[in-house]
């Protein structure tokens, strides 16, 4: 396989992974799999949560196209794998580190996308419950969080 046509494979994924990703949060983790993803919505003081188990649900197809890629040559399956992970890293670095701040880094930021990915979050939080929630998303940020924090910028004479 050209190696061209493997990376557009794994930014295709990466791209396609949103979707999933909202599709997943939507569904399974505010439907029937709430139990785990329930305490990510309850204050608590423990650093892991049951919510953390997703990291290796979501590993496991990838794992799983990682081996039928490399072990069994089926090439194209890798580049899957690597947008998958991919993208588990950037979720990683985004919803545990500068959303949520899991390791202190870009805390304060002033870049107008990190802050209205943090407003988009933390109207998906407000809601304690499975339903009805809003914001399913992850590294989309919706037009009205832009908008908002666009109007917060006008409002106090920012520049983001």
């Amino acid at each position: 396989m050209h190696w061209l046509l493997g990376i557009s494979i794994t930014i295709v994924t990466f791209c396609t992974m949103e979707g999933i990703t909202w599709l997943t949060h939507r569904y399974i983790m505010h439907g029937f799999l709430w139990y785990l993803h329930k305490d990510h919505h309850q204050p608590h003081n423990s650093k892991l949560e049951r919510n953390d188990w997703f990291a290796f649900i979501f590993a496991v197809p990838c794992i799983i196209l990682f081996y039928y890629g490399g072990v069994q040559g089926h090439t194209w399956l890798t580049y899957i794998a690597m947008g998958i992970l991919l993208y588990g890293i950037a979720y990683f670095l985004v919803h545990d580190v500068i959303i949520h701040q899991r390791i202190k880094w870009l805390r304060n930021s002033k870049n107008s996308y990190i802050r209205a990915m943090r407003w988009g979050h933390k109207m998906h939080h407000k809601y304690l419950d499975a339903a009805p929630g809003e914001s399913f998303g992850f590294l989309w940020v919706e037009k009205k969080y832009r908008d908002k924090i666009k109007a917060d910028d006008s409002k106090y004479g920012k520049k983001g």
